[in-house]
């Protein structure tokens, strides 16, 4: 049957196919409408038993993590850590979009990194008994952050439509740069929020304008994933293989978008990644770089017909071995309070970077790139340097990095101060964490 489904599909002529998608967008909003008119109540019910239950029992605040590179939730964890009303537990969910073995794998690294944190934290897969926790049976959260609003990336038992009576929270994987606005704010995640916390006024604009519910579960809290940078310093926790301070200490983070499946295709990696190598080689004496790609482009690689595993593997391995380079796939907020500079065409770290004060080049794959960026993205994005061609990276280097003439300077902090600066004079997850203390006890 789905053979001849996709036959269909292939000979329908464009036209047909994009109106077969109109209807299929309007048929699901039609069956959406009811879940997302009746959540608030269900919210509210959810909040009232809460509060009879805080009196004499903890309130269980699970997180539910995905991939250990786009944890953004330290800061809020460790503040329901210190207060003994709260009982926070990470739980580390099966991302399976991209096979089992990539699954056990995405889940044991993971896991390792909230041991090492110290954090209370669980696993719902079994590997010797191919068993899986169910999470609202066995832990019964009585709050709920995730980590990810896209359906597909891991079981539906841990997606948002199976908490629909629990007090559900997020805030964004990355900062929301692109012009992908409908999937970042109108999915049926978004709609039946309990709290949904963004980075700034403009984010909380764009889910006015684009969300099904007008924005009205947004809390402007600033973005907890740049809570602990460090502006224009660089700082100790040395996280760079070669201790030599004299070296600069660049990063190259290439983007996930090598096949434009999203429709945003901003990586450049296939175009650069012999180009990054010939830098280490060239500036052995002077730069050590840390290639930092994005989670999801090793598994794009795989699939690529033109690497394939045993190519890909190579290429990581190249980077662990080099004298001064190296490999970072976790956590990141000590690479970059560490660093010197960035190399980048990722979305999110044109505004995260942004929060060292330290200079940057943007890798544009093509002519059109600014226009897959939304408002505040295209704001970010000038206050990189630029780059089209090899030639401006090796520019970069020289006059940025090295001879340290950093002309964006001061456009840079500007900006930081006008735009990225959390509200309240707080940090990000210290306005979370007032608005669920204050929801629960005011």
């Amino acid at each position: 049957m789905s053979d001849k489904f996709n036959f269909i599909k292939k000979i329908l002529p464009e036209c047909m196919k994009k109106l077969l998608r109109k209807v299929r967008i309007i048929v699901k909003r039609i069956t959406e409408f009811p879940t997302i008119c009746i959540q608030p109540y269900r919210h509210k019910r959810a909040l009232e038993k809460l509060r009879v239950k805080s009196v004499n029992h903890k309130v269980k605040v699970a997180f539910l993590a995905i991939h250990s590179a786009v944890w953004k939730y330290d800061g809020v964890y460790k503040l329901f850590e210190q207060d003994e009303r709260f009982e926070p537990l990470v739980v580390v969910c099966p991302v399976v979009n991209y096979g089992k073995e990539n699954m056990i794998i995405e889940m044991e690294k993971t896991y390792n990194l909230f041991q090492k944190k110290g954090y209370n934290v669980i696993k719902t897969y079994n590997e010797e008994n191919d068993l899986y926790l169910n999470v609202k049976k066995e832990i019964e959260p009585d709050i709920i952050f995730f980590t990810n609003p896209h359906r597909g990336l891991v079981k539906d038992d841990y997606y948002i439509t199976n908490f629909k009576d629990v007090l559900s929270c997020y805030t964004q994987y990355a900062f929301q740069l692109t012009h992908l606005n409908e999937p970042q704010y109108n999915q049926l995640f978004h709609n039946i929020l309990w709290k949904a916390f963004y980075e700034t006024n403009t984010h909380k604009k764009l889910a006015k304008q684009f969300a099904r519910n007008r924005g009205r579960n947004v809390t402007v809290s600033g973005y907890p994933g740049i809570d602990d940078y460090i502006y224009r310093v660089r700082t100790g926790n040395n996280v760079w293989k070669n201790t030599d301070v004299g070296l600069k200490r660049i990063i190259w983070a290439p983007h996930q978008t090598i096949d434009n499946r999203e429709n945003l295709n901003l990586s450049t990696f296939l175009r650069y990644h012999k180009v990054m190598l010939d830098i280490v080689e060239k500036y052995k004496d002077n730069i050590q770089i840390a290639f930092k790609p994005h989670p999801l482009l090793k598994v794009k690689l795989i699939g690529h017909e033109e690497w394939g595993q045993l190519r890909t593997e190579a290429y990581y391995q190249i980077w662990k071995n080099l004298e001064n380079g190296q490999l970072e796939t976790d956590d990141y907020v000590d690479l970059f309070n560490t660093s010197d500079a960035m190399i980048l065409d990722s979305a999110s770290f044109v505004a995260e970077y942004l929060c060292c004060g330290k200079p940057s080049l943007f890798l544009f794959s093509d002519l059109s790139v600014k226009e897959r960026f939304n408002e505040f993205g295209k704001l970010a994005l000038e206050q990189h340097y630029h780059a089209f061609n090899k030639k401006h990276i090796f520019e970069f280097i020289d006059n940025v990095v090295l001879d340290e003439k950093d002309i964006k300077k001061d456009d840079r902090e500007v900006f930081y101060y006008d735009y990225l600066i959390p509200p309240n004079n707080k940090k990000a997850s210290e306005n979370i964490y007032d608005e669920i203390i204050n929801a629960i006890w005011s």
